[in-house]
C-alpha cells in the first residue's frame, strides 16, 4: 500500500503545480502568468475573450488615484445611445460614400449646422471633418497658402517665401504646420500681463509674403479668446487683403452658448475659416475636427481630388483617405440629443464652476490668469504669487512641485512654462470638464489647499524626492514607452521649436 499512496501523494502535487488549464476562466489559463507581448506578433492565436480581458485589464490600470484628470481634452463618457451607435458604425469606412450613403449625408449635416453655428453665408459654406484639429489645421494652412501663391503668381511675383502670423501661445500643431509646409513663422509674443496676440503688432508683421493671421479662441494656456475682430478692422483699415483663420478648436462650441454677441466668427469680414474639435467641448470621443471655409473662394480647386473608383463620384480633401466614420456618427448624435439649449445649459453650468474654483484659489493667494464670466474657456490657469504680488516669503518651491503634490493626491494637473518673453513664468491649470461637479470641485479645492500647506512644511530635499517618487510610481509618465523612444536621445536637445527655443512647454515636467 504504501508505494500507491506515494504515488497518489507525487500525482497531487504536481497536479498543484501544473494543473489542467481551464479556459472557461481567463485567469485560469496560461495567458494570466505570461508578459502581454510588446515587441514581436505571438506566434500561436488567443482566444478572443482572453485577449480582451488582458487588454481590458492594461487599459483600467490607473496611474494616479481614483479622481480624474482635470485637464483631458477628451470628455467623460458618452451616453449608452451613443456608444451604441458608434460601436455599430465603427465598421464603416467613412470615405466609402457610395456604399454607405446615409454617412455622408449625416457628415453633410454635421457640417452644414456647424457652420451655421458659425454665421456662416448660406448656401456657400463648405466644411469637412477631420481627425481632431490637427489636421484641420493643417488643411487651412494648405489652402491659405496655395491660394496666396496663385495669387503672387498671376501678378508675377515670386511665391517662394511665405509667411504666417500668430501669437506665440499656439499649439504645438500650428508650429507642425509651418514647418511641414515651409512657411515662415512670425510670432506676436506674449508678455508677463498679456497672454494673448496683439492685434496692432499683428497686422503691422504682416507683409506682401502673410499668407494670414491665425487667431484664437481659447489659448492653450489661459483659455482666453482673442479679439478676432479687432484683427480684422485694423486688416480693414490698412486696405490690407490678408485673412484671418479662427482656431477656435476648444471655444467654438463655447462662445456661442456662453456668449454669443462676442463676434469672432464669420460675421467678422477677413474671417476666411474655422476649425472646430469635436471632441473637446463638442463632447464626441476623439478624435473628430471640423473645419469651415466662407465659401469655395478660399480653398483653391486644386487641392481638392475628384475620385469614382469606389462606386461613384466623390471629391476629396483631407491628408489621410480612410476612417471609421463613428466619430462623425457621434458627433451628429451629441447635435442633435443636446441640441442648442443642451449645450447652452452644459456650457454655461461649466462656467459657473470654473468661476467658482477661481474664486476659491484666489482666496488661497494664488494669482489668476485666466478670465471669467464667459469672457475664455471654462478653465482656470492661475501661480504662486510673487514678491512684487504681496508675497513675504521667498518660496523653496514652485508650481511644478505643486502638480507633484497634486499628483501623489490622484489629481493630473499640469505646470507649464508660459510663451516666450514672459520670464520663464510658471503656471497650472484646471479643464473644467462636463463630469467635473461642483463636490469634485469642493474636493479639488481642498487639496489644493492641503498641498500648498505641506509644501510650506517640506524641505526642499523631501520635495525632491517625491517628485523622482511620483515619477517613477504614479505619473503614467514614468510607465509607457515612447513610440518614438529608439530615437528619443537624438531628437532630446532639438532647438527649432518654440519649447526648443525659450523652454515654453505644454505638460508637466
Amino acid at each position: 500500500m504504501a508505494p500507491a499512496v506515494k504515488r497518489g501523494m507525487k500525482r497531487r502535487r504536481l497536479n498543484a503545480v501544473e494543473p489542467q488549464e481551464d479556459f472557461t476562466n481567463v485567469y485560469g489559463s496560461h495567458y494570466a502568468t505570461q508578459d502581454m507581448p510588446c515587441d514581436d506578433i505571438p506566434d500561436d492565436s488567443m482566444p478572443p475573450e482572453v485577449a480582451y480581458r488582458m487588454i481590458k485589464d492594461e487599459l483600467t490600470t490607473k496611474p494616479a488615484t481614483a479622481n480624474p484628470p482635470t485637464n483631458n481634452d477628451s470628455p467623460p463618457p458618452q451616453e449608452k445611445e451613443a456608444e451604441d451607435l458608434m460601436l455599430e458604425a465603427m465598421p464603416k469606412n467613412f470615405i466609402d460614400f457610395e456604399e454607405y450613403p446615409q454617412t455622408a449625408e449625416i457628415h453633410h449635416r454635421c457640417a452644414n449646422m456647424i457652420a451655421n453655428l458659425f454665421h456662416a453665408p448660406k448656401d456657400t459654406a463648405i466644411g469637412t471633418s477631420s481627425v481632431g484639429s490637427s489636421e484641420a489645421i493643417m488643411l487651412a494652412v494648405l489652402a491659405m497658402k496655395r491660394r496666396w501663391k496663385q495669387q503672387r503668381q498671376q501678378q508675377g511675383k515670386p511665391a517662394d517665401n511665405p509667411n504666417i502670423v500668430m501669437s506665440s501661445a499656439v499649439q504645438v500643431c500650428w508650429e507642425k504646420a509651418a514647418r511641414y509646409f515651409e512657411i515662415e513663422e512670425k510670432y506676436v509674443n506674449c508678455t508677463r500681463t498679456r497672454f494673448v496676440i496683439d492685434p496692432k503688432e499683428a497686422v503691422e508683421l504682416c507683409d506682401e509674403n502673410t499668407i494670414g493671421i491665425v487667431a484664437i479662441l481659447g489659448t492653450t494656456y489661459t483659455g482666453a479668446y482673442e479679439d478676432v475682430k479687432a484683427i480684422s478692422d485694423l486688416l480693414v483699415e490698412e486696405k490690407s487683403d490678408v485673412p484671418i483663420h479662427v482656431d477656435a478648436a476648444s471655444g467654438g462650441f463655447v462662445a456661442p452658448f456662453v456668449v454669443p454677441d462676442l463676434e469672432w466668427d464669420f460675421r467678422v469680414e477677413r474671417v476666411v475659416s474655422i476649425n472646430v474639435s469635436g471632441h473637446k467641448y463638442g463632447l464626441v470621443y476623439p478624435g473628430v475636427g471640423w473645419v469651415v471655409w466662407r465659401s469655395p473662394e478660399y480653398l483653391p480647386k486644386d487641392l481638392i481630388f475628384n475620385i469614382n473608383y469606389l462606386g461613384a463620384e466623390q471629391s476629396s480633401f483631407t491628408l489621410n483617405f480612410s476612417k471609421g466614420a463613428s466619430q462623425v456618427i457621434g458627433q451628429y448624435y451629441q447635435l442633435i440629443r443636446l441640441g442648442k439649449a443642451g449645450y447652452r445649459h452644459i456650457m454655461c453650468n461649466l462656467t459657473k464652476t470654473a468661476d467658482y474654483l477661481t474664486d476659491a484659489l484666489r482666496e488661497l493667494g494664488f494669482v489668476i490668469m485666466s478670465e471669467g464670466q464667459g469672457k475664455g474657456l471654462p478653465l482656470v490657469a492661475f501661480r504662486f504669487a510673487g514678491k512684487d504680488e504681496g508675497e513675504t516669503e521667498e518660496k523653496n518651491f514652485d508650481e511644478f512641485a505643486l502638480a507633484h503634490y497634486l499628483r501623489s493626491r490622484g489629481w493630473v494637473i499640469p505646470a507649464y512654462t508660459m510663451a516666450p518673453e514672459t520670464g520663464q513664468m510658471k503656471m497650472m491649470r484646471i479643464v473644467v470638464r462636463e463630469d467635473f461637479s461642483r463636490s469634485r470641485c469642493e474636493l479639488l479645492i481642498k487639496d489644493i489647499k492641503l498641498c500648498s500647506r505641506l509644501l510650506e512644511q517640506d524641505s526642499e530635499q523631501f520635495i525632491e524626492r517625491l517628485k523622482e517618487h511620483v515619477g517613477r510610481h504614479t505619473s503614467g509618465s514614468g510607465k509607457i514607452r515612447d513610440p518614438m523612444g529608439v530615437a528619443k536621445a537624438v531628437f532630446k536637445n532639438e532647438r527649432h521649436s518654440l519649447q526648443g527655443k525659450t523652454g515654453k512647454s505644454h505638460a508637466v515636467c
